[in-house]
């Protein structure tokens, strides 16, 4: 490890909202704002202190909104603000590159994370290609530049359940399993919440039986020309084991070695490392397991030998891959439950992940212990990272 690693003097969350619920009148620096400015505070570190903060968000269509939320927040008009769009791995992938401003000697002090209000997206249009044409609206934009690997996420959700033989009862089981945990977690959970008006807490898990969810939808199933025989509506997708649409932010604070010493903070855990990479973009889903697999080997680590992994899991399909993939029980996943039962703020949900990793460790994790968090994004993009307890 080198030892100018960046260690993580505070760690602070939003509630997490379904589009439309608690933060639906926020724009994404309005979210973003107070959850700075309430990690500082419990970190005690000045705003003048910082030096850059770098921000995910997938759903702002342009603009610079790390510098919003930089100055909704307080900070000094001198800090650096960078952007980022990995789309789902933006919140994670701006922590990584926070930990290498400060790596690189660029910076000492540096808030990172994501933001996001899907809530106020923006309405997306194509401008014509013709005068006198009308714009044309599109609800995502396009991921890869072949329609034929660009396949909508739910359907290939589907289509690897299928092939993976993962049935929708495992898929639906997963998703009882992190309803289940939100809720029993729910008073730990609040102490790295910061409270923006009525949004106190992650309000869409519930309780839930496995009859109440064998009647829900069916988002998605493979499709009949996939090739293979079987009943391909045995490993449906249903619409609980799908992460709905969110709001919600997520920021760290990551420090030198040097600043913790100056400012006099204890700094509890450290970043070891992160690993962001690009897989095939018609299955993305399994980008999150080949970035984590790819960050312990290069650290020499056995997915067994890590105290916690949390993992944006925007389908329970993608959850039961990853653990068939590091070879570890699905139960392992998401101590406090996962994305399933909070909901999915594009930009912000990696972030999420890491603060719920962080928070776990920070607690209960032994002196020493490893922990990874890890995010899946459209396009074929993963994301991992690795985190000591000191």
């Amino acid at each position: 490890m080198a030892p100018e690693a960046p260690v993580l003097l505070g760690w602070a969350r939003s509630a997490v909202q379904p589009r439309g619920a608690g933060l639906a009148q926020l724009a994404a620096h309005e979210i973003g704002a107070p959850v700075v400015q309430a990690l500082l505070a419990r970190s005690g570190i000045a705003a003048e202190a910082v030096d850059g903060l770098v921000c995910g968000n997938g759903l702002g269509a342009g603009g610079n909104p790390a510098r919003m939320v930089a100055l909704a927040a307080g900070l000094p008009d001198r800090v650096a603000a960078f952007s980022v769009d990995t789309q789902c791995c933006s919140g994670l992938d701006a922590v990584a590159l926070g930990a290498g401003l400060i790596a690189s000697g660029q910076a000492q002090l540096v808030v990172a994370g994501g933001a996001e209000a899907w809530s106020r997206a923006p309405i997306r249009q194509h401008r014509p290609r013709e005068a006198g044409a009308l714009p044309v609206a599109y609800e995502r934009p396009a991921f890869a530049p072949d329609p034929a690997r660009d396949p909508d996420l739910a359907q290939a959700a589907a289509e690897h359940a299928f092939q993976a033989a993962i049935s929708r009862t495992a898929q639906d089981a997963f998703a009882i399993l992190s309803h289940a945990r939100t809720l029993a977690a729910h008073a730990l959970l609040a102490e790295e919440i910061v409270p923006i008006g009525t949004a106190t807490h992650d309000s869409y898990a519930r309780a839930l039986t496995v009859e109440r969810v064998a009647r829900m939808p069916v988002e998605a199933f493979a499709a009949a020309s996939a090739g293979q025989s079987g009943d391909t509506r045995s490993c449906a997708v249903s619409r609980l084991s799908i992460s709905p649409q969110a709001d919600g932010a997520a920021f760290v604070l990551l420090a030198s070695q040097r600043a913790a010493a100056t400012f006099g903070c204890e700094a509890r855990l450290r970043w070891c490392g992160g690993l962001a990479l690009g897989t095939a973009p018609e299955m993305p889903l399994l980008a999150a397991g080949h970035a984590a697999q790819a960050l312990l080997q290069r650290h020499g680590l056995r997915p067994d030998a890590l105290w916690g992994v949390e993992l944006h899991d925007a389908f329970a399909v993608q959850a039961l891959a990853f653990a068939a993939a590091l070879a570890i029980a699905p139960e392992r996943l998401n101590r406090g439950g996962g994305g399933i039962a909070r909901g999915h703020p594009i930009g912000a949900s990696g972030a999420i992940s890491l603060v719920r990793l962080l928070a776990d460790m920070a607690r209960e994790a032994p002196t020493g212990a490893r922990g990874l968090a890890a995010v899946a994004a459209a396009g074929g993009l993963g994301s991992a990272a690795l985190i000591e307890k000191l």
